[in-house]
């Protein structure tokens, strides 16, 4: 028996490092998980360097590698494929960037970057779209809320360039810089200009808007600045429909990770109750997963929480959280003539507080797969199966193999 529809499931930065409050264990080696290492039994696992051995990847580099787009070839930046995951449609040459809502104090200075991880931003959205005016500068803008503090601006309008930097300081305590130019091309000095007009219109219109009013009254952060960062310009993605012949859906409450989909051309199925977070309803995003295979032949499903609390630096509440995913996952024991993929998009050691060049486990599971003797789903138990270490890129060409959707390569 062969399967026909493909299922990947992507557990974002779920991967890990030996973490001392676990006595040792990753977070994924600590937790109860019964869905998962049965899945390892009866699948074939590996480990997998998501772009390349040594090379720390970004959820947008390696979610392109797993679909099979080299990101040396597509990648141009996080800003328009986030920007496209939050309702905005990129066309080609546009400049998109990734935006946080963060906190300064009344020195200027950063004391939260993501703002106390604020949500249901939509009212600041609006007053933005509503004050801000760059058309001094010939210009326009599209800007929207992405999930939780995130959210994404597009720049519209003629001789704009995506060669600038970011007025994200990475840390706290520090006043944001202003946003520069990386070339003496006019088209990069007239983007860099229109950001930090942008910055200076928006920080006004948040600093007074009531929904950081209430915030402050209720001694949470308010969201009182943008920042802005990771520019890029929209490129052309060839479609995955005509790459792979396969009908496809992506589930994801990350807008990153919807834009990817979205620009490859994989539908996008918004499921209420999930954040992104580790409050997400899973149960409500894996029921919509199942759903989809009844009419899609391939399904993207991301589920981040584990990310969220590895950049936090909290182990226990990543391996708590892994168990949760764990048992949301039981479901998709029943499928059948479907190749269930699993794996992370990059490690996110709790150590680190960031992605890390750590291979991350993987296995799959369906009709015809050959088994072999890993019964648990972790970083070191998967090294043993008999996938070995593969590349994200080597990913889909496998499961097209398994699929029967492959092409003969020579006579």
């Amino acid at each position: 028996m062969i399967a026909h529809k493909v299922l990947f499931l992507v557990l974002d930065g779920i991967s890990d490092r030996p973490c001392e409050t676990l006595d040792g264990l990753t977070p994924l080696a600590a937790a109860r998980t019964p869905v998962l290492d049965r899945i390892a039994a009866e699948g074939v696992c590996g480990i997998m360097d998501s772009i390349a051995p040594g090379i720390r990847p970004g959820s947008d580099t390696s979610h392109l590698a797993l679909l099979g787009y080299p990101p040396q070839e597509y990648y141009t930046g996080r800003g328009p494929l986030e920007a496209e995951g939050t309702r905005i449609h990129m066309t080609a040459g546009m400049i998109g960037f990734r935006c946080n809502f963060a906190t300064v104090d009344a020195d200027g200075l950063v004391t939260d970057r993501r703002a106390g991880r604020i949500s249901g931003t939509e009212p600041l959205s609006e007053a933005i779209r509503d004050g801000v005016d760059l058309s001094s500068l010939g210009l326009g803008f599209r800007f929207e809320s992405g999930a939780g503090h995130r959210a994404a601006l597009a720049l519209t309008g003629e001789g704009l360039g995506d060669k600038v930097s970011s007025n994200d300081p990475k840390g706290e305590g520090v006043r944001p810089p202003a946003v520069r130019p990386c070339t003496d091309d006019a088209a990069d000095r007239k983007t860099a200009d229109a950001c930090n007009e942008f910055i200076r219109q928006s920080r006004e219109i948040l600093f007074d808007h009531p929904a950081n009013v209430r915030r402050m009254e209720e001694g949470l952060p308010p969201a009182n600045l943008l920042l802005i960062r990771g520019a890029g310009k929209m490129g052309a993605f060839p479609q995955f429909s005509e790459r792979y012949g396969l009908s496809g859906s992506v589930i994801s409450a990350a807008t990153l990770i919807s834009g990817i989909g979205k620009v490859v051309g994989l539908e996008h199925i918004p499921v209420p109750g999930t954040t992104g977070s580790v409050d997400s309803d899973l149960d409500a995003k894996v029921k919509a997963a199942i759903g989809e295979l009844d009419r899609k032949e391939f399904v993207l499903m991301n589920i981040k929480g584990a990310d969220e609390a590895g950049h936090d630096g909290k182990s226990i509440q990543k391996r708590d959280f892994i168990e949760v995913i764990d048992a949301a996952l039981e479901p998709l024991l029943a499928l059948s003539d479907t190749l269930l993929v699993v794996c992370a998009d990059h490690s996110t050691p709790c150590s680190v507080r960031d992605h890390s060049a750590d291979p991350v486990p993987v296995v799959i599971r369906g009709p015809g797969v050959r088994t072999d003797r890993t019964d648990r789903f972790d970083e070191v138990s998967c090294a043993e199966g008999g996938l070995h270490r593969i590349r994200g890129c080597d990913l889909m060409p496998i499961a097209l193999d398994l699929i029967n959707k492959s092409h003969k390569y020579g006579a």
